[in-house]
């Protein structure tokens, strides 16, 4: 007790209150030279545990007596004051934000804990020799962005930021002329509006509804925008402009005819000079030459499986009705399944972007916007991760660093790491990402390079000169190689790092409370209850969870986390200046950084955290505080931005005239680290360029996880504007309702609490969001907001602002609300990705699939036969919950289009099949082994069925070939894993889901491990065999085809009257079976043949069991056939 005690003293000395940022320690104390070069003060703690180490006969490396640094980079953006935006304390406040880490939660205060920074590794320093004034004081004095010194006081006096801190806090007075510090005067009215209507939202207690109503008086303020003036919107000629761009009418885009009008031998086109006119997306339909085939083969092989089937069930076979029977139904469900499967496919379409007609939209200089500022709205970018082991940090911060260096306007750019396991290894390794970025950034910008990703790009092949014309461009990137080297010694070096520094603390810890216990006079045998604790760099405790699990410090018991990384830029470029000190020059490069946040909501026991939804649904209540982007862009940790304008892609669709009726812009994944024979489908070629296409056509592709960027709005659970109803199932007249605003409604502003929960500033918050995310009035969106609303600049954080980000990510938070009900993430499936999209459809919403040129965004998926297993057999137990909810498509509203409501039912059904296409691939074996057929004979009638439905099939593979620009292979591979899958993974998810509806029995899935298993043969994970309960029925059902095989020739080799054609059919059925298990007969090999030893036993004993059951039903009385007599005793 009194060991705790002491505890709590020691860190109070390192921790301010949130509501008094300006309180810092007095420097007193012995000096320590940090590895930076400069000097510190140490603690009382570092001091004493110095004498310690020195005198106690424990053997620690002396690192441990220079405290480990956490490398936050002193970014421009965070580092210096400039006077000519916020004022001197604003600047302070928001400084002490960037360099502090802010816990809190339930029954628990809302602390920021102060982080030290150093300028190392290759970090950019700040220049000026001028020295703080403060007698004993030799930090640097103040300085602007540019690194020139500022002066809080007119009397000229230098001052470090720490010292005028602790100047303010002491009254205001400076220390050179002893007068008070005097406010800035504000520059224009627009700035003295900002400061009166500027206000702190409250924690907790306050009116959700009354902020509101002020963020209602001022809808286009996002907590850091100016306010401006409402533009009044113009007659917008329609005629006009489809005669100009000689268009049409749709969804987010405009469809271009594939020939030029016809204007006349005298007739000159229109003039078309200015690009920002242009739509920004347009769609164009599959040729129909193509498309016109293809849906011919669809009606014409529904119509052959109608007569195919009626011809079966009216033709029985009554030498074994049994087999006859089971054939027939399961035929009949593969007709139904095939049936929903492809109706959804009719209407493909292709989509096209227009990034110059953006820029020159959005981002052209003219009078009012001298400056060339982004009118762009706001992207807040989520990466979410949870266990460093199975998704490793190197991966997570390679992810960082490609967003960190998207193109995308900085000030406009905000990314949000969300880490579910509360690792002090995550979170080191975002700091040290965020140090890094402060070269790797510019080295990009400088040099547009691509992808981003800086262990993609230095692992590619091929001449790194090429299309570089700089001719520093080899200096540079050695360099920065030799930086990114580092980086990655620094990285994979954390876990013996974090290991070292904690045993050498709770060392530390064991031999102050062991002196105490001697000094207290108690028997110095009665064991210590000291915490095995998790120490952070500056000597603190981990506030989230330890290596050695604790009390309110374990996986799902730990505090709140936030820590801003890197501070909001400012709203201009920051150019870099010739300096021998950087990595590489930089100048004339913006080095700028966008925001960088970590967040670790508060998890405690008794409280169900949802998973991966409610770790979202944390992130975009704090980014709507800290932020408040008006789009979300979510990526898994091992998913990173290959394509630098992929974010511009997606608001081309977003900001175009009727861009406010799309909910969200899906993202094809495409995966690195496949091996080149695809051998388990990795890459869903298949559901990606085939599938997902086809749905863009109807209201939009199905929402899978990552790569998709959201309207927030549309997380929210509003509804769209101009939202139409429709009759049963799509059809009947359509009405169109105009959907009611949160602007206008003050019912629904009273709601918004029991909506969203008890923060005023997240209510505030939401119709700033709704209004961002609205096109230009001017090109005739009825909709719009007006063109430079979104030109101010960011105001500074506080901590204030980040303690309300605390608050609404607590884990009582959400108790009593719509969060996982109608707002965010759905709770309540493994896949909260498809019920998620599901649901914005089912209101109206839709969605659109960009596939760019080059790809926008790449991952790594799971080459290893069982984790590929495992995959599929979490989305189709997610299939499975679906359909068994109130999510199932059949209980969808009339907003939900016909063929979509189609598709969604098909997510829901399709794990079904695998009851009827196990049954089906045991029939050629009982085939064979009866010598019995599903059809009486082997007749003309039923070989041409057959072959006209196989003929059609494929002719429906090559067009969708055609049209979708997969590969034969590809279509092959999808369906040999398809059987593979459907006998498996499917079949075990069925009854995973029937336990959890008839038993209550909820199902937990581990995550999918990220981590590669070889450096030296990426393909090696490829070859390891992990025996699996699901590998049971597909070897069952390959060595019950193989036996009955050799059991049916045998037999009619010894007969005397043969029956080749009934052998035939059962042998070509059994070899259609085995082709499509071939892959995963190869993967149970492993490498060379290495397979293990259980798979040879489980094979042995299918075999006499099959063999034995055989004989024993078949139990022949003659000598003439196989077994003679044999009977079991």
């Amino acid at each position: 007790m009194a060991s705790s005690q002491q505890q709590q003293q020691q860190q109070s000395t390192r921790t301010n209150s949130f509501r008094n940022p300006a309180a810092a320690p007095n420097s007193t104390g012995p000096q320590l030279r940090s590895s930076s070069g400069r000097y510190r003060y140490a603690s009382r703690d570092e001091s004493e545990m110095s004498d310690i180490m020195s005198t106690a006969d424990f053997p620690v490396s002396g690192e441990f007596l220079n405290p480990y640094t956490v490398h936050i980079p002193p970014t421009p953006d965070n580092q210096p004051m400039n006077f000519s935006g916020p004022t001197a304390p604003q600047q302070a406040s928001q400084q002490f934000v960037s360099s502090a880490i802010f816990t809190g939660g339930y029954n628990a205060i809302t602390r920021g804990h102060i982080m030290e920074k150093h300028p190392e590794h290759g970090q950019q320093l700040l220049t000026g020799p001028s020295t703080c004034g403060v007698r004993g004081c030799d930090q640097l004095a103040m300085r602007d962005e540019q690194g020139n010194e500022i002066h809080p006081c007119e009397c000229g006096f230098s001052i470090c930021k720490e010292c005028f801190i602790d100047a303010v806090s002491n009254g205001g007075i400076c220390p050179g002329c002893k007068e008070v510090y005097k406010e800035e005067e504000e520059e224009d009215d627009e700035r003295e509006t900002e400061s009166k209507t500027k206000a702190l939202t409250p924690t907790s207690g306050a009116s959700a509804a009354t902020t509101t109503a002020t963020a209602k008086a001022d809808p286009r303020r996002l907590g850091s925008r100016k306010n401006t003036m409402i533009v009044k919107q113009s007659e917008f000629d329609h005629a006009q402009w489809l005669f100009e761009t000689k268009g049409t009418y749709g969804y987010g885009n405009a469809h271009w005819p594939p020939n030029d009008y016809n204007f006349g031998p005298d007739a000159d086109p229109p003039a078309f000079n200015e690009r920002s006119k242009r739509p920004l997306a347009r769609k164009s339909s599959i040729p129909a030459a193509i498309i016109s085939p293809y849906r011919f083969l669809v009606l014409f092989r529904m119509v052959v499986l109608v007569l195919f089937l009626m011809w079966r069930v009216t033709n029985p076979n009554r030498d074994a009705v049994w087999l006859w029977g089971m054939s027939v139904a399961c035929e009949i469900w593969f007709a139904f399944s095939w049936l929903l499967d492809q109706l959804p496919k009719l209407v493909p379409v292709n989509r096209h972007t227009d990034l110059e007609a953006l820029k020159e939209r959005f981002e052209k200089p003219g009078p009012n916007n001298p400056k060339g500022r982004s009118d762009l709205p706001g992207v807040d970018l989520f990466v979410s991760t949870a266990d460093p082991e199975k998704e490793p940090p190197l991966v997570t911060a390679n992810t960082i660093l490609s967003i960190l260096a998207a193109e995308y306007p900085v000030e406009k750019t905000a990314c949000y790491l969300s880490d579910d396991g509360g690792a002090l290894l995550t979170f080191e390794a975002l700091a040290e990402a965020a140090s890094f970025a402060q070269t790797w950034v510019p080295f990009c910008r400088k040099h547009v390079i691509e992808p981003r990703n800086p262990e993609t790009y230095f692992a590619l092949r091929g001449d790194p000169t090429k299309n570089k014309s700089r001719p520093d461009f080899v200096k540079d990137r050695r360099r920065v190689k030799r930086e990114y080297d580092e980086f990655k010694v620094r990285i994979n070096g954390l876990p013996e790092a974090i290991r070292r520094r904690s045993d050498a603390y709770n060392a530390h810890e064991e031999i102050k409370a062991k002196r105490a216990q001697i000094e207290s006079g108690r028997d110095v045998t009665e064991p210590l209850n000291i915490p095995k604790a998790t120490w952070m760099s500056d000597g603190t405790h981990w506030p989230g969870t330890w290596t050695v699990t604790s009390s309110e410090h374990g996986r799902g018991d730990h505090a709140g986390i936030i820590q801003v990384m890197l501070a909001p830029p400012s709203s201009d470029p920051i150019l870099g200046t010739p300096d021998t000190s950087t990595i590489i020059d930089t100048t004339g490069i913006d080095t700028r950084l966008p925001m960088l946040v970590y967040v670790s909501r508060e998890k405690r026991p008794g409280y169900d955290h949802n998973k991966k939804a409610g770790a979202m649904n944390a992130l975009v209540r704090a980014s709507a505080i800290m932020s408040n982007g008006a789009f979300i862009l979510n990526l898994d940790c091992d998913h990173y931005i290959y394509n630098a304008l992929a974010i511009r892609e997606a608001m081309c669709f977003m900001m175009d005239r009727t861009g406010d009726q799309i909910c969200y812009v899906q993202f094809p994944q495409r995966f690195e680290g496949i091996d080149p024979n695809d051998r388990y489908a990795n890459h869903n070629s298949v559901f990606f360029d085939v599938n997902m296409r086809a749905l863009d056509g109807i209201q939009g592709p199905v929402y899978v996880g990552t790569g998709c960027c959201f309207r927030r709005t549309a997380l929210y659970g509003f509804d769209p504007p101009r939202v139409k109803d429709r009759g049963c199932c799509g059809g009947g007249r359509k009405k169109t309702s105009k959907t009611k605003s949160i602007e206008d409604d003050d019912v629904e502003l009273q709601l918004l609490p029991k909506r969203f929960g008890n923060s005023a500033g997240f209510a505030a918050s939401v119709p700033v969001a709704e209004f961002q995310g609205r096109p230009l009035a001017e090109q005739g969106a009825k909709n719009g907001r007006p063109p430079g609303a979104l030109l101010a600049p960011r105001e500074p954080l506080d901590a204030t602002t980040v303690a309300e980000a605390i608050h609404v990510i607590s884990c009582f938070y959400e108790g009593k609300t719509e969060w996982g009900q109608r707002v965010g993430w759905i709770y309540g499936s493994v896949t909260e990705d498809v019920v998620t999209g599901f649901r914005m459809h089912n209101r109206g919403w839709r969605s659109i699939y960009c596939v760019t040129k080059v790809d926008a965004f790449h991952g790594t998926a799971p080459i290893n036969l069982t984790d590929r297993l495992h995959q599929v057999l979490r989305w189709a137990t997610g299939s499975v919950e679906i359909f068994f909810s109130r999510n199932n498509a059949l209980f969808a509203n009339t907003r939900l289009k016909f063929l979509q409501r189609i598709a969604y039912l098909n997510v829901g059904v399709y794990p079904f099949t695998s009851i009827f296409l196990v049954v089906y691939c045991f029939l050629p074996a009982l085939s064979l082994f009866t010598g019995e057929f599903i059809v009486q004979t082997l007749s003309t009638t039923f070989l041409v069925y057959l072959f006209v439905i196989t003929l059609t099939l494929c002719l429906l593979a090559v067009l969708e070939i055609r049209w979708s620009g997969i590969t034969l292979d590809e279509w092959w591979r999808n369906e040999q894993f398809w059987l593979i899958g459907g006998t498996s993974a499917h079949l075990v998810a069925v009854l995973q889901g029937l336990l959890k509806v008839v038993a209550g029995i909820d199902i937990s899935f581990t995550l999918t491990s990220k981590a590669a298993g070889d450096e030296q043969d990426v393909y090696a994970d490829l070859y390891i065999v992990k025996w699996s309960a699901l590998m049971i029925p597909p070897i069952t059902i390959m060595l019950t085809n193989l036996i009955a095989i050799a059991v049916a020739v045998s037999r009619e080799i010894y007969s005397e009257v043969p029956r080749w054609s009934q052998l035939l059919g059962g042998v070509f059925f059994s070899f259609w079976v085995l082709c499509h298990l071939y892959p995963f007969a190869k993967g149970l090999m492993g490498r060379k043949g290495r397979a293990p030893t259980i798979v040879f036993v489980w094979a042995g004993l299918l075999a006499i069991i099959i063999s034995l059951l055989w004989v024993s039903l078949r139990n022949p009385s003659g000598a003439n056939n196989i077994g003679g007599g044999f009977q079991f005793p």
